[in-house]
C-alpha cells in the first residue's frame, strides 16, 4: 500500500481544480496566509484550554458534520474558531454547523456520486449558501488508492481522513495538526462517539484499519501533528 512508502499521497487530476482549492483554503486563512492548521474531528475531548488556544490560534481551523464549539461559560477544549467546514450530504447538521456560516468556507464532500449518490442539493441546506464539491478524481481517487481500496466498490476514506488529505496535500508547507480523531488510536471501533449528538455507526464503505496505520504513519513521518 502507497502509504507506507509515501509520507502523503499524490493528487492526481487536473492541476486547475487543485490551485483553485487551495487558493480558497487560503482566502479564508489568517491574513490570506496558511502556515498552520487544525483540522478537528468529532470525537469527544476532555477540557483543555492550551488545545483551544492551539485550535483557536491557528491561521486555519478546519471541522466538520455535526461539530462542537466551546459553549460560553464551559470549559474550554474545542475553540471556537471555524474557517472550513466540510459536509456529506447525509449529514445532521449540529446547531453550530451553519451557524454564522456567510463567514465560512463549506466542502462538500460526496464519493458516492462515483457510485449511487445523486447530484441534488441536500435539502437542509440553507438557500443563500453556496457550497464547493470536493473533486473525485484529483483527491478522494488518489486516496483511496493509497489505501487499497477497490475503486469499483462503494468503499472511501471517512470525512475526516479525506480532509486531512486535502489539508497535507494542498499545504505542504503548512503545520498540520489534528484533534479530536479517534480512529488514530482506535481503529477497531464500529461506531463513532460524537461530541454533539448521538453516536454515528461505522459505515460500510470505510476501512478504518488502514485510515488509522495511515494517519499513523503521517505521523510518523512528521508530516502531521496529533494533538491530544
Amino acid at each position: 500500500m502507497v502509504y507506507l512508502t509515501e509520507a502523503v499521497p499524490r493528487c492526481a487530476g487536473p492541476v486547475e481544480e487543485q490551485d483553485t482549492l487551495r487558493a480558497l483554503l487560503a482566502s479564508y486563512g489568517h491574513g490570506g496566509r496558511v502556515d498552520s492548521i487544525t483540522v478537528v474531528g468529532n470525537a469527544p475531548l476532555p477540557p483543555s484550554a492550551e488545545r483551544a488556544d492551539l485550535i483557536d490560534g491557528s491561521d486555519l481551523v478546519v471541522r466538520m458534520t455535526t461539530f462542537a464549539l466551546d459553549e460560553p461559560g464551559a470549559e474550554p477544549g474545542y475553540g471556537r474558531k471555524t474557517d472550513v467546514v466540510v459536509l456529506h450530504r447525509g449529514v445532521v447538521a449540529s446547531p453550530h454547523t451553519f451557524a454564522d456560516y456567510t463567514s465560512r468556507l463549506y466542502l462538500l464532500a460526496e464519493p458516492g456520486r462515483m457510485h449511487w449518490e445523486p447530484a441534488n442539493i441536500p435539502d437542509w441546506w440553507p438557500d443563500d449558501l453556496g457550497f464547493v464539491p470536493i473533486p473525485n478524481r484529483p483527491f478522494v481517487v488518489p486516496l483511496s488508492r493509497a489505501l487499497g481500496l477497490d475503486e469499483s466498490t462503494a468503499t472511501w476514506a471517512t470525512t475526516g481522513t479525506l480532509t486531512a488529505y486535502l489539508c497535507v496535500a494542498l499545504c505542504p508547507e503548512a503545520t498540520v495538526r489534528l484533534t479530536g480523531f479517534s480512529i488514530v488510536d482506535e481503529p477497531e471501533q464500529s461506531s463513532f462517539r460524537h461530541a454533539w449528538g448521538a453516536d454515528v455507526p461505522v459505515t460500510g464503505d470505510h476501512r478504518l484499519r488502514a485510515e488509522s496505520a495511515m494517519l499513523r504513519a503521517w505521523r510518523d513521518a512528521g508530516r502531521i501533528e496529533v494533538v491530544l
